[in-house]
């Protein structure tokens, strides 16, 4: 795969397609992780299609460019960025970060975590310091990526039936309008 902005739906389709049987040392495939995302999503938030977006592409970056935990919320967020816009691009951006202040903000959140969620929270910088806890509670879409984040989290459960990537691409047509 190439480090170029994915440039349309189908290529972007066929990139979270090769997601299939990639595991990231989860319990589920990164194609099915982010199908359940944007399955809790669509329940969670049934009137934002943006965010159910962010969430079916948040680890794209990942697909991309695999074992790289530090740099794949914001390797993936660029690469979505031109097709799925500024909005969806920050959640995917920020994804990780919202792990960390969580864990930061909530002394019980960890304990949600999966054991490679636990593991790659170090590398991505463990706990936020007063200067970026206060970066990201200045952001007016903090409540939105927090959401998409409980969701990350709870995407994770091998064999939930949730609707498949067709479903999903039409909705990520319109947001990519």
């Amino acid at each position: 795969m190439t480090k170029a902005p994915i440039g349309d739906v189908g290529a972007l389709v066929a990139t979270l397609e090769a997601g299939a049987g990639a595991t990231d040392a989860e319990a589920v495939d990164l194609l099915s992780h982010g199908l359940q995302c944007a399955a809790v999503l669509a329940e969670v938030a049934p009137d934002d299609q943006e965010l159910q977006v962010a969430g079916l592409v948040h680890d794209v970056g990942t697909v991309l460019w695999p074992d790289r935990p530090r740099t794949h919320a914001r390797t993936g967020a660029a690469a979505v960025a031109e097709l799925l816009g500024e909005r969806v691009a920050w959640l995917v951006g920020h994804h990780d970060e919202a792990k960390r202040y969580l864990v930061t903000v909530d002394s019980d959140y960890a304990s949600r975590l999966s054991p490679a969620s636990i593991r790659t929270l170090e590398v991505q910088g463990g706990r936020l310091d007063d200067a970026e806890r206060a970066r990201l509670e200045a952001d007016p879409a903090l409540a939105d990526l927090l959401t998409l984040r409980r969701a990350d989290d709870d995407a994770k459960v091998p064999g939930r039936a949730v609707p498949d990537l067709a479903h999903w691409r039409p909705v990520v047509e319109a947001v990519s309008r």
